[in-house]
């Protein structure tokens, strides 16, 4: 772990120094008050979990809504620049929500779910040239430590990041986060709820664009007595015609868990200081005009499954192609996906969209047998009003019907459920 943080540190200092050979992002600041912007985004969310074959009552609903405030300062103009901002949001639940346990509604130390709520935190943001740190409350989107946003209200870190854009196409990042808020939690503690504290978390990683048509990727992680995350991803679009393509993607993580580390789907009696997990995805996609068709194949390997949750984060940084209500990412499981969408604005319907999936995962190892299955059938459709005066309202409805071997559910996931989500966005900029 060392070594790769001196490597970032050595990365991030000769890309300062030759920022020459890029236009500076701190040169064309406006100025403190001048670069402002405040936003509410209000979110009315529902998820509704009916789960099959199992005792009355452990089903999940909820319905909240939410008002998430984004305001931010400009940078100071000169040669650093400074900024400060603050995230936050209100919510009130609606409803008695008895069935909470889908990360939509906080609990007291009784058991009994909130009626309203208030979280979040300010930050502060220093700028030379191209590089930025910022320290404070943050929205983070890195494959390895990443935010969760598939809620009502999104997951918050606390700590420092840097992120560098000095060379034309490169971005380096490096960080460290000492606390999490996930979306269902109303202070901001090092425990995310789920028994997992997260101590100290270490952050690195590096993306190019080689050209139009390739990028890479590469990211680390060093969570304090949990574990170290590698991921990496190559992705090319081979153009065909002039509304035609197809998109290669090739990604996956490799992880390795401390000693003694919480590992719940770890092979029983595995020596505790070799339990690692490697799983990776193949992924094509062919676009034409409003369409598009997806293949992908997933595959994981180890004594372990991906087992994501250990890492004290709100189960999001799993950056894969087969993720939906399942992730498909147990002990040694493979997985197909057949996924198609369409763009409905080319039918007359500006600002509508449709995504079906489904999704096949076998060979799953269990306690009892080392071919469990799972099966996701997944769609998806959203309306994003295009203009007017309710430009940027979005409504979003999906449903999933999921269904596994009971070994599988027995073991360590979810039983058979149909998931429906219903998220009403209302943007309202104020500058």
């Amino acid at each position: 772990m060392l070594k790769a943080q001196k490597l970032t540190l050595a990365v991030l200092i000769q890309a300062t120094l030759i920022s020459s050979a890029y236009a500076s992002e701190q040169s064309e600041a406006q100025g403190f008050v001048e670069g402002a912007s405040a936003s509410v985004l209000f979110r009315t969310g529902f998820i509704d979990r009916d789960k099959k074959n199992v005792a009355p009552g452990k089903d999940t609903r909820s319905t909240v809504q939410s008002a998430m405030l984004n305001a931010e300062s400009g940078f100071t103009q000169g040669t650093v620049g400074v900024a400060v901002g603050v995230v936050g949001d209100y919510s009130v639940k609606l409803g008695d929500n008895k069935h909470s346990g889908n990360g939509m509604v906080p609990r007291d130390s009784n058991g009994n779910t909130y009626d309203q709520w208030l979280r979040g935190g300010a930050y502060a943001k220093a700028r030379v040239s191209n590089t930025t740190v910022t320290y404070g409350t943050q929205v983070l989107d890195i494959p390895v430590l990443a935010s969760n946003t598939a809620r009502n209200v999104p997951e918050y870190f606390t700590g420092t990041l840097i992120t560098s854009h000095e060379i034309k196409n490169l971005e380096v990042i490096a960080g460290k986060f000492t606390k999490d808020q996930m979306s269902d939690q109303v202070y901001n503690t090092d425990n995310d709820g789920n028994g997992n504290s997260l101590k100290r978390a270490y952050v690195w990683g590096t993306k190019y664009k080689f050209n139009d048509q390739l990028t890479g990727s590469y990211y680390g992680l060093d969570s304090k007595d949990k574990l170290t995350r590698h991921y990496v991803d190559v992705n090319f679009k081979q153009p065909l015609s002039t509304d035609s393509s197809l998109t290669y993607d090739l990604s996956g993580y490799h992880t390795k868990w401390d000693k003694d580390a919480s590992v719940s789907s770890a092979k029983p009696n595995v020596d505790l200081s070799d339990r690692s997990n490697n799983i990776w995805a193949f992924s094509t996609t062919y676009n034409k005009g409003p369409h598009s068709v997806m293949l992908a194949y997933q595959q994981s390997t180890g004594n372990s499954g991906y087992a994501y949750g250990e890492n004290a984060d709100g189960f999001q940084s799993i950056y894969l192609p087969n993720s939906y209500l399942s992730d498909f990412n147990g002990r040694g499981e493979k997985s197909v996906q057949a996924q198609y969408n369409v763009d409905l604005g080319a039918f007359g319907v500006p600002g509508l969209s449709f995504t079906t999936a489904y999704v096949y995962g076998w060979d799953i190892n269990t306690v009892t047998t080392q071919k469990a299955k799972e099966s996701e059938f997944f769609n998806q459709l959203k309306y994003t009003v295009q203009s007017g005066f309710a430009k940027g309202v979005s409504l979003r409805l999906r449903e999933s019907i999921y269904r596994n071997s009971q070994a599988y559910a027995d073991d360590y996931y979810m039983a058979d459920t149909n998931e429906t989500r219903i998220f009403l966005d209302i943007p309202v900029k104020f500058f």
